[in-house]
């Protein structure tokens, strides 16, 4: 079962607008969701995940809470295609809890380097772009530019080099053979596995992630009622910079509700590690 992060934070600072109409732009398995509708009795939440596994459980994961919220497959890009659809024109409330699932991480697709799987790293299986492809297609040039941007990866250069000879032998279609070609490079000497950043790089290339994060948010104050709140929970420095930087550029627009981001407590990053790099800023709409 996923463990939804800050879910007390998040949720009290999303229903700290007043209203009643919100929207979970990552419902996942349905827990921050879950968490809104105990604590606001008049709230209806419209969920959006392009995972349909996810969207599985979480309206299985909902049902008691049948004819108070809707799901949709979708990109959370594609907010607004969701509320008119929902033919809703304004908001109380937009809540983001970026990253990767457990469901998604314990599924067979892909984004873990635990387990020896075939390259895919596709949130929504209908893309056609999979991790094989940017492995196995992609330049060594633009290798190496994904995995310094999107993965912060110092080694990036000799990573890309060792990717590029390895499939020239033979096609590199496991995360299993993908670790060996970066455990050749990089060896592992601390707590962070060498692939880490390497996997996070090729899932966000895979995903589009932060490019839809961007057109997600410049959507958001067009539908946010005066009052209402944005709140996004981040998991490393690329999203928060976006997010931050959101905030800035919209300063005109929004009032900042954390002046510093909150992050997990000590106990909470005990019960739950992956919420360790978490942090979460918030805006209420002026």
């Amino acid at each position: 079962m996923h463990i939804p992060v800050l879910l007390e934070e998040a949720v009290d600072l999303l229903l700290g607008s007043g209203g009643r109409l919100f929207v979970d732009c990552t419902v996942g398995l349905g827990g921050h969701t879950r968490r809104i509708l105990e604590k606001n009795p008049q709230a209806f939440v419209i969920g959006i995940d392009r995972d349909p596994f996810a969207l599985e459980k979480a309206e299985e994961n909902l049902k008691e809470f049948e004819g108070r919220f809707s799901l949709y497959k979708a990109n959370y890009s594609d907010l607004d295609l969701v509320l008119k659809e929902e033919g809703v024109e304004a908001v109380d409330g937009f809540l983001f809890d970026l990253g990767v699932s457990m469901l998604q991480l314990k599924s067979p697709r892909g984004f873990s380097f635990q387990r020896d799987e075939p390259l895919d790293m596709r949130m929504d299986p209908e893309e056609k772009l999979t991790a094989f492809d940017v492995v196995n297609k992609y330049s060594e040039k633009d290798l190496e530019r994904i995995l310094r941007e999107y993965g912060e990866e110092r080694k990036a250069e000799a990573i890309a080099k060792a990717i590029v000879l390895q499939r020239s032998k033979k096609p590199i279609e496991t995360t299993g053979e993908l670790v060996d070609v970066v455990l050749s490079v990089v060896k592992r000497t601390g707590r962070i596995h060498p692939a880490t950043k390497v996997f996070q790089a090729i899932r966000i290339e895979v995903n589009k992630e932060l490019e839809h994060l961007k057109i997600a948010l410049w959507k958001v104050p067009r539908y946010l009622r005066k009052g209402g709140r944005l709140v996004v929970i981040s998991f490393h420095s690329l999203e928060d910079r976006i997010v931050k930087n959101f905030f800035k550029e919209h300063a005109s627009q929004f009032k900042i509700l954390t002046k510093k981001p909150i992050t997990p407590s000590r106990e909470e990053v005990m019960r739950n590690p992956a919420s360790r790099s978490a942090k979460l800023r918030a805006g209420e709409k002026l």
